[in-house]
């Protein structure tokens, strides 16, 4: 056994799991840019932010939308590691460190786990923590748009219309699918480099419980090599994944007739599949994509973890860039 590398993927779960399982009051977006500070300063990673109204100035309209409404300023962090001139990989994760849902309220019920709402943002510092301390031959770049989605006088409202950064207009027909605005921005600037690899993590729907459950979360590609890629990667180190169809003729139903796109379907079905098609228009430049809908917990005590936050696929996702980067 290679003990070096069992430590590093160990290393890499835990810090995913603690990030979850930390309560918001913990947690929010000014904790989270510190955890990557932290991961960074321990790799001599650089780590630069946005924050609040600089969102705007910088053209990340949507992110700060989302998170203006709370008293923890909305921003992006963005980290870089490695040499300029090895191959790019990207690393997206949604950072909502709590959701109300918005002005669309959820129910009580409904907040009981949205501390976990940023086990996206998580997972991919758990991922990052792998490949850096393997020092792959990489140049990694990780982006989390983190905020907290509040309700305020100035919280933004079913019925708007968003300018992303992208330029595409975006109707909200629900407040509470603010992961997709937020992480549209963010995919919009990584796409702008056009790298080797872009991979987004997102606690996104319920939808994709619904589906897989809370153990299988499902990923989305165009790309037929990655996905071969992918699902051998996680039957190697046993890391459940499950390919969903980016099914096209389903694009339509993200339809608006005021804007571009409507943040959500009318009719409820398909809801992980549409969400993912709403991300592809983020992404054009890149062919080598990868959308996770994950679910960042253990419902309940088992073998490999107890009940709480967990890492989903990124132990299959260290192993293909382990392999194809070095």
């Amino acid at each position: 056994a290679d003990a070096a590398h069992v430590r590093r993927i160990a290393d890499g779960v835990f810090l995913t799991r603690d990030l979850v399982n930390t309560p918001t009051s913990d947690m929010g977006p000014d904790e989270l840019e510190k955890a990557a500070r932290v991961l960074a300063a321990t790799h001599q990673a650089e780590v630069s932010v946005i924050m609040g109204d600089d969102l705007l100035k910088q053209n990340l309209p949507m992110i700060h939308a989302v998170g203006r409404a709370s008293t923890n300023a909305p921003r992006l962090i963005d980290m870089l590691w490695g040499p300029p001139e090895a191959p790019k990989v990207t690393l997206v994760g949604k950072g909502v460190c709590f959701d109300t849902g918005g002005l669309d309220i959820k129910p009580s019920s409904g907040m009981l786990l949205m501390k976990k709402d940023m086990g996206g943002a998580a997972n991919v510092l758990g991922l990052a923590s792998m490949i850096m301390a393997a020092r792959r031959n990489v140049r990694l770049r990780v982006l989390i748009p983190a905020v907290e989605n509040s309700i305020a006088g100035n919280a933004f409202r079913p019925g708007d219309v968003l300018t992303s950064r992208k330029g595409i207009t975006v109707e909200i027909g629900n407040t509470d699918a603010e992961g997709r605005l937020v992480l549209a921005d963010a995919l919009a600037l990584a796409d702008d480099e056009q790298p080797e690899l872009l991979v987004d993590m997102a606690t996104l729907t319920g939808a994709a419980r619904v589906a897989l459950g809370p153990d299988l979360p499902p990923f989305y590609t165009g790309d037929e090599v990655l996905a071969s890629e992918l699902s051998a990667a996680s039957m190697a180190v046993e890391d459940p994944l499950w390919r969903m169809p980016l099914w096209r003729p389903y694009d339509a139903k993200l339809s608006s007739k005021i804007a571009d796109i409507n943040n959500v379907t009318s009719d409820g079905f398909a809801g992980s599949v549409t969400a993912a098609l709403f991300l592809k228009r983020f992404v054009e430049k890149t062919p080598r994509w990868a959308h996770f809908d994950i679910f960042a917990w253990n419902p309940s005590d088992r073998a490999h973890g107890i009940a709480g936050g967990e890492a989903q696929g990124i132990r299959a996702l260290e192993r293909i860039i382990s392999r194809r980067f070095g």
